[in-house]
């Protein structure tokens, strides 16, 4: 495949707005030692993305200053040492950053075959996702199936792909979200029971049917406390952003005498041998259901790369219904 010298990409130009991101040329990067060029076709926008905007998420010191976390594409030229794909296949792929652009680099063991009958716009909402839902759901809160699950923000990206992994694994599902169509849309993607925060209390709903065993929570600050007080004896709490802060006053007393687990994690920061254990369990476990229309990415909007700032302002009015992508290749 030819490569030109130079791409289009989409740079923070300062900490700031949606405003902040200008379109600029930029040379194409080469991949290294055991990474893949992918030619973008469609890059996945999310919240670490605006956060990078605004200046409170630092990308790790050999990524991509440039936003973008997943995409999907075309393989475009193989780095050393690269076996298991060829110049041409169609993947997507979990980037270190550099996803807002024609080009980017990443690590071939975090790509993807695209499932069948997927078209390249709808894979590229599965990366970031579903490597954050299954490692997280799964893999680190143990998720099992007649446990009662909830997670919170439930028409977001995240939010539409845990509801339909936690329903098709037999999970009983439950969920917040802040209008009464997004708790319809929660309902149609499985969820038993979709509660709007904004007239409901979901501590009070969830104890009456007997607590959660799982809680997946993007929320924090006062949500912690009230989290715990939904959990079930031996209850397992998953933190994975804190959009209302990360510091609260909390009494591990009730933690202890109900022998409650507190825990959480970023994807970003860990290492490419964690990530790509996380790839070979979503080909196994995940990609089946992908391929049967068990379940799929939810759709908001697409916008051109030019105008990725219209996509993060989208993204932070919170009137999204699951994911937002831009147009890229």
């Amino acid at each position: 495949m030819s490569l030109p010298n130079s791409m289009r990409a989409v740079e923070i130009s300062a900490p700031g707005g949606p405003e902040v991101l200008k379109l600029v040329e930029r040379p194409v990067p080469q991949p290294g030692h055991g990474q893949i060029l992918l030619k973008i076709a469609y890059a996945g926008v999310n919240r670490p993305d605006a956060l990078q905007r605004a200046g409170s998420y630092a990308p790790p010191p050999t990524a991509s200053d440039l936003p973008g976390l997943e995409a999907s594409g075309t393989v475009a030229a193989l780095g050393p040492g690269v076996s298991g794909w060829s110049v041409g296949d169609k993947v997507c792929a979990l980037l270190p950053g550099g996803g807002y652009a024609d080009y980017a680099t990443t690590a071939a063991a975090h790509a993807l075959p695209i499932p069948n009958g997927m078209d390249l716009k709808s894979a590229a909402c599965l990366p970031e996702t579903f490597f954050t839902v299954w490692s997280n759901v799964f893999m680190r809160g143990g998720l099992k199936a007649g446990e009662r699950f909830l997670v919170h923000g439930g028409s977001s990206g995240i939010g539409t792909t845990a509801i339909q992994l936690a329903t098709v694994m037999g999970a009983r599902v439950f969920t917040t979200a802040g209008s009464d169509p997004k708790c319809r849309a929660c309902l149609d993607l499985g969820a038993e029971k979709a509660i709007n925060y904004r007239s409901e209390d979901f501590v009070e709903i969830v104890r009456a049917e007997g607590c959660a065993h799982l809680i997946l929570d993007m929320v924090g600050g006062d949500y912690l406390p009230r989290n715990i007080k939904a959990l079930a004896d031996d209850g397992r709490l998953v933190q994975i952003a804190f959009l209302q802060g990360a510091n609260v006053e909390l009494n591990f007393s009730e933690v202890m005498v109900r022998r409650l687990t507190i825990t959480g994690s970023t994807l970003r920061p860990q290492s490419e041998l964690a990530k790509a254990r996380i790839a070979k369990a979503l080909v196994q476990k995940v990609w089946p259901h992908l391929e049967s229309g068990r379940v799929a990415p939810v759709m908001d909007s697409v916008f051109d790369l030019a105008d990725a700032h219209k996509a993060h302002a989208r993204l932070e009015s919170s009137d999204h219904i699951g994911k937002i992508v831009l147009q890229v290749g």
